[in-house]
This record gives structure tokens, sequence and C-alpha cells, in this order.
């Protein structure tokens, strides 16, 4: 679903936990909710949901709320959530192998279709029930299963002439756990997930007694 206008990057960041929060809300059976509780279940204000939802016309009622499962099936939508995603995950060690059993068990709307690496040593491996291929493989697999995210676990030191490659044959999306920043070029999204900057930032917050807290736009 895409949209023409400009939608605040803090916005798109917020829709996965309603997202999130609106599936285990309808699980158990509730089919009504206001701003208000949704707001409490998720750590975020109020108005700031009801500004979030906005910039994608009326998904509610005013002073009733929203329907879950109608916008539960609206977030999705945005999201891209409403088709499955396909994979590449580029590094095969042990983190590699951590995520890759972790997206066989849980990963929802997206599944890891193809592994590789260029350690000859771990070519040929199972890792999360797949066989690891050789990077030499990868362009042609990107382009015959039409892939655009990756999952990127390789040392620091590989990572920019990986991604340049992915980059090259096809990716759009990278989710990185190499501690490096990545340049890439515009119209390619790189996140990155670092566990040794989380935890820095959460021990700021501990040292300072929690003198900052809450989002800011």
């Amino acid at each position: 679903m895409p949209f023409r206008i400009k939608i605040p990057r803090s916005t798109i960041e917020r829709l996965p936990l309603y997202y999130r929060c609106l599936n285990l809300i309808e699980d158990h059976g509730i089919e009504e909710i206001n701003s208000q509780v949704l707001g409490v279940r998720v750590g975020v204000d109020p108005s700031v949901i009801r500004k979030d939802l906005a910039w994608f016309g009326e998904l509610g009622k005013r002073g009733v709320g929203y329907n879950v499962s109608y916008l539960k099936d609206a977030i999705a939508r945005i999201l891209g959530l409403d088709k499955d995603w396909p994979l590449i995950l580029v590094g095969a060690g042990k983190l590699g192998s951590a995520l890759a059993e972790h997206n066989r068990k849980y990963g929802q709307h997206f599944h890891i279709a193809g592994i590789f690496d260029r350690d000859p040593d771990k070519v040929g491996r199972l890792v999360g029930g797949q066989e690891v291929s050789p990077m030499e493989a990868m362009p042609e697999f990107i382009k015959e299963h039409d892939v655009k995210l990756a999952l990127l676990a390789v040392p620091a030191e590989e990572a920019q002439r990986v991604v340049l490659e992915m980059v090259k044959y096809g990716i759009r999306g990278i989710l990185s756990y190499a501690p490096i920043t990545l340049s890439v070029p515009p119209g390619v999204m790189v996140y990155n997930a670092d566990y040794n900057l989380d935890l820095q930032r959460l021990a700021y917050y501990i040292s300072n007694d929690g003198s900052l807290t809450g989002d800011e736009d």
C-alpha cells in the first residue's frame, strides 16, 4: 500500500508496536479499543496514536474508538504484511545461525529463503534447516526469488563490501547486525540492531536515575 505523502519516520516506527498489541488484544477476544487504552498498552500518548493513524485516513470513529480486527488488518496492509516476504541471510556464523533458528520458529510474514557465506567450511552446512550456499550463488538467487530484504550478520570489516554487493543485485532493505555504520545509495534502507549500543543507552538511563524518559518526535 504505497503512500504519496511523506509519512514521518517516527510514525512508521510506531506502527509495528500497534500491530503487535492489536494481535494480542484480538487473541483475547476484544473487539473494540480506544486510543487511551491502546496508549496504555504500548506506552505511547493517545494523542500521538490518533495523529499517527490519521495519516492513513479514517480508521476509527470519533468518540467510539477502533474495531480491533479492522485496525489490525489496516496496519498490516500499510506495513506490507498482507503478503509474505522472502529474506536472505548473509553470514552463517553463530549469530547468523541463531537468527535463522529464530526466524524458523517466529518469522511471521518473513521467511529466510536463502543463506550465504564466504567461508567454504560453512557452505553446505545446515543452518536453521537450510543449506548454506556460497556467496557466488547470491546474485542469481536474489533475482530468481525477487528478494528485497536481507539480514546481515558478518564481521564489521566485511559488512560494507557485502552490503554494496547485495544492493547491486536488488536488495532494498537491510537489517544489519554488523557493528558499523553502513553507507548505502538512495532508495535503500538500513536498520542497525546493535546489542552494545542498546545496553549503553540503558546504562545511561540507569546511571542518571531515569532523568530522561519517554519519546520525542
